[in-house]
């Protein structure tokens, strides 16, 4: 599927089923990866034999997604072919970054319209996870609410990760809303770098690059950003350091 296909996905289908559409962030720089990334771009590191990248796509195809749109700008070229060549489902719709980085917001608000009006799940290229019971994609599924949420995210507890060293990102109130980590405190929940949208989320959203926190942030203040806890164990890959401790916790999770 080329560039300029727009996918037709009811919402009432994507809420019974769970998004058809997906979109996978994969056109930063990489620069917490150097050296590794002065050649190949993070999405193309390699993490027990597998690509970053490929393993979003088994991520999004166990949980029958059809189409991923994938952004590039870094080293573009290598992520096109790659993820043109897959074979699918899901089947790859690049989104064309090479002239300008628009930064996580500013890129999802440039695929819009390859994405269609369902919600749609979102999956960053250096976050992976090692699965629990159920598939944490089933989890976000199962949580989304069409007629309270604008975003739902997938939220680790810290002490359940490997390459991760922030202090939290949100807090989580019983009915799964979030709100921010009050500046210098610790919180227990990190954003795991998977989350469900509403293309409604960019309605009022700037134009050119812009990050997605600022859109958190509107959907906080609106009581539209939820959460939901993984399950398993979640893989942060975003240094070279970071890379064989994800390997060695998936050694660990097969023996």
């Amino acid at each position: 599927m080329s560039e300029g296909t727009v996918v037709s996905v009811t919402q009432d289908a994507a809420a019974q089923t769970g998004p058809r559409v997906a979109m996978v962030l994969a056109a930063g720089m990489g620069k917490r990866m150097r050296p590794l990334t002065a050649t190949t771009p993070k999405p193309l590191i390699s993490v027990a034999g597998r690509a970053l990248i490929d393993r979003a796509f088994d991520k999004l195809a166990a949980a029958r997604v059809e189409t991923c749109v994938v952004n590039v700008h870094y080293l573009a070229d290598l992520v096109d072919v790659h993820v043109r060549r897959r074979p699918g489902p899901p089947q790859a719709v690049v989104s064309d970054e090479r002239a300008e980085l628009l930064d996580t917001g500013g890129g999802i608000a440039r695929a819009l319209p390859l994405l269609g009006e369902a919600p749609f799940y979102l999956l960053n290229s250096d976050s992976t996870w090692i699965e629990g019971v159920t598939p944490n994609l089933e989890h976000l599924a199962r949580a989304w609410d069409d007629s309270r949420m604008d975003a739902m995210l997938l939220l680790s507890e810290y002490a359940y990760s490997v390459g991760y060293d922030g202090r939290g990102d949100f807090l989580m109130d019983p009915q799964g809303r979030l709100t921010r980590r009050p500046e210098r405190a610790v919180v227990p929940f990190a954003y795991a770098g998977a989350a469900i949208l509403h293309p409604r989320l960019f309605a009022d959203a700037p134009a050119g690059a812009f990050s997605l926190n600022r859109l958190f942030d509107v959907a906080i203040e609106r009581g539209t950003l939820y959460g939901v806890q993984m399950e398993g164990l979640w893989l942060h890959v975003g240094t070279p350091e970071a890379i064989e401790a994800a390997e060695r916790a998936i050694r660990d999770s097969a023996a």
